[in-house]
């Protein structure tokens, strides 16, 4: 399993041709407590860098966006119910989307944990 992260804060976890779509820790923390979160139908293709989700939360409206083209096969329908887990585990239990990747070629591109660690300190 490899986890890549994207200058928009959201990490993919890839495993064969499945990507597993969350936002990190650092965008949990800078959103605060997450009132709401709107997901994706399942079987809705995306671009890379669409629009593919939406978390409010009592300082935001936030926009989470596809890190890789792909197609959703699983929307994580607990955090409508219990948005609070995207604070509580944000790169675990609080995953958005799990996708078909269409283009891995996109991944190249993403930072593995150093890089994404050492671009969080720079802001």
């Amino acid at each position: 399993m490899t986890v890549k992260y994207t200058e928009d804060h959201e990490w993919v976890s890839v495993e064969g041709d499945t990507a597993t779509v969350g936002i990190t820790s650092y965008a949990a923390e800078q959103l605060g407590d997450v009132v709401f979160v709107e997901l994706p139908e399942e079987g809705r293709n995306s671009n890379k860098g669409d629009e593919l989700a939406v978390v409010e939360s009592v300082k935001a409206a936030s926009d989470v966006y596809a890190p890789v083209s792909g197609i959703v096969k699983e929307a994580n329908s607990e955090l409508e119910g219990a948005p609070e887990t995207v604070n509580q585990d944000p790169e675990g239990k609080a995953w958005f989307v799990k996708m078909l990747i269409t283009d891995p070629t996109q991944l190249d591109a993403m930072m593995d944990a150093d890089a994404y660690k050492a671009f969080c300190a720079d802001l």
